[in-house]
């Protein structure tokens, strides 16, 4: 193996354009095992979307480099880092980032990457990554990247190769992996592994993959459990090609050849999805205008249709677009503090609107946005003075991001749900001190407490709660609570387990596609059950949770 890893080495030097295809190789295995990762999230909640924002980090990096002929691996290795920084989405993107950040310092002026540089790239880019985090937890994707890098520095000096270093890297993060469990107690409960570093150890194995001349476009195992897939998350990205949002149920007439069915869907179109169950499959495929009808013409042929549904994405995005004109923003001066704020629905980000911010970035749940989507929507404003709200424990770490790469005086308030946002928003002074107002948001934050109602998605058992897929659950400040069969014994629960009755407001937004006779109903359920307090009903719009509580 060693003789064949070398005669590797020498048929393909890493220098710049082996580090271009190892990258794209990394980041098309990781495509294929994308819905793997993301159906490693612990909470029965849609949120289970690392994989999505791992691959949309990757593919901001294969952008900045697309067209470059670079031979030195250093340059490439920097394109990538910038590329991976700027279209960082959620903690796995912005981590994973950090990571690149770090290889590539390590490798700065490097024209070819040897075993030794390949050993410092991954010391350089654990040590990057903790540092980017506050409070680093151990059983993540940090550990996985440190246990790699403990691992290629133990490799013999005399058998030091860029191949060995990464094939050590490899089997040091499958190992890593599996024992992420017995340092996250919530893995262990949930029954799952880390997802981010999942997806780190695909990105690596199909760089690996890549240098032996393995297949990296379809997973081995591509069948997975309809529960697993979250076609809601496809929509956080829709790009150029991908004009229509194909779904077919089916019941094939003969044992399906799932390789076989991935090569020819290729042939059609992107972010391929295939669910099965009890013999019946699930096919989800994004589509040019042109291709529209030909996975359902192809599945037919294969046997038993037993439902298609076809959705216009480009409409859905312009719809979107539309919303968010209809803001009436704040106009800010120089000399003012412009706010910043994450909503997941138009109701949310009218709420923030009125308010006085002066940006709204769409992005909630499975919806992160980038660092450079945050950053762009302050860079063009006249004040100097920015505090973002990211309103989403997922994208605190992206907002941060931007405040680095800023040259405004910028700062993040790390609210992790909208009504943090917009109890910091109450304190609000456009001309204040900027620290002065930072200070009183994140005092404003302490005084709200979060209720979040919505359907599980996986069974599953927590904190001694047990939820089984399809009941209604609720998240207190994050934290599951409750789970109910139905919605209003949930809501009931949840705000028992709160303790409502210790507070004076609640304000209840209403999720998108939950009626207007519904939601009275629950309000005057809990006006009834809280006769003291004061209810408050708002539109939200958000996506994937019915009802969003803020209490006071």
């Amino acid at each position: 193996m060693r003789d064949t890893r070398l005669a590797l080495l020498n048929q393909y030097p890493f220098d710049g354009q082996a580090v271009k295809k190892a990258a794209q190789a990394g980041a098309s295995w990781l495509e294929a095992n994308k819905q793997t990762v993301n159906a490693l999230n612990v909470f029965p909640v849609p949120d289970g979307d690392t994989g999505t924002n791992m691959l949309l980090t990757m593919k901001s990096a294969l952008d900045e480099i697309e067209n470059s002929g670079e031979q030195q691996a250093g340059k490439m290795l920097d394109a990538l880092a910038k590329g991976a920084l700027m279209g960082a989405r959620g903690n796995s993107g912005v981590i994973l980032s950090q990571l690149w950040r770090g290889f590539a310092k390590a490798l700065e002026g490097k024209h070819v990457i040897d075993g030794a540089g390949a050993s410092a790239g991954f010391a350089a880019a654990r040590d990057t990554a903790y540092k980017g985090v506050g409070k680093p937890v151990e059983g993540t994707i940090l550990t996985v990247a440190k246990d790699i890098a403990e691992a290629v520095a133990d490799i013999p000096a005399g058998s030091s190769d860029p191949i060995t270093v990464l094939q050590t890297a490899v089997d040091a993060a499958a190992a890593s992996v599996e024992r992420t469990p017995d340092l996250l107690p919530i893995l262990k409960e949930a029954g799952v592994v880390d997802s981010g570093g999942k997806g780190l150890f695909f990105l690596l194995e199909g760089m690996l993959r890549w240098v032996y001349g393995q297949q990296i476009r379809t997973a081995e195992s591509v069948g997975q459990p309809l529960a697993a897939l979250n076609f809601e998350a496809t929509m956080e990205a829709v790009e150029e090609g991908q004009d229509y949002e194909v779904v077919v149920d089916f019941r094939p007439s003969k044992p399906l050849d799932l390789q076989n069915f991935y090569k020819e869907l290729e042939g059609m179109g992107t972010s391929i999805q295939v669910g099965e169950g009890d013999g019946m499959y699930r096919m989800h495929i994004h589509v040019p205008t042109e291709n529209r009808y030909l996975p359902i013409d192809y599945t037919m042929g294969l046997g038993t249709v037993t439902n298609v549904a076809i959705e216009n994405l480009m409409a859905q995005m312009d719809e979107i677009g539309e919303h968010a004109g209809d803001l009436n923003l704040a106009v800010v001066k120089p000399e003012h503090i412009a706010v910043v704020a994450i909503a997941s629905g138009k109701g949310l980000a009218r709420h923030f609107a009125e308010l006085g911010v002066a940006a709204i970035v769409e992005g909630g749940q499975t919806m992160n946005p980038s660092t450079k989507d945050i950053l762009s929507a302050f860079e063009n404003l006249p004040a100097e003075r920015i505090i973002i709200l990211p309103n989403n424990k997922n994208i605190v770490l992206a907002a941060q991001a931007a405040v680095d790469l800023t040259v405004k005086q910028a700062a993040v308030v790390p609210t992790v749900s909208a009504p943090q946002g917009l109890a910091a928003m109450l304190r609000y002074v456009p001309d204040g001190e900027l620290d002065g107002v930072i200070k009183d948001m994140n005092e404003a934050v302490k005084q709200v407490e979060t209720g979040e109602i919505t359907t599980a998605t996986r069974d599953v058992e927590i904190d001694g709660v047990k939820v089984k897929e399809g009941q209604i659950i609720g998240l207190h400040n994050g934290k599951l609570t409750t789970s109910a069969s139905t919605l209003n014994d949930a809501c009931l629960q949840l705000l028992e387990g709160i303790g409502t009755q210790n507070y004076e407001v609640l304000t209840l937004f209403s999720g998108e596609g939950v009626s207007e006779d519904k939601t009275m109903e629950i309000a005057e359920l809990v006006q009834t059950r809280y006769p003291d307090l004061e209810v408050d009903v708002q539109q939200g719009g958000q996506p994937h949770y019915q009802f969003i509580f803020s209490i006071e």
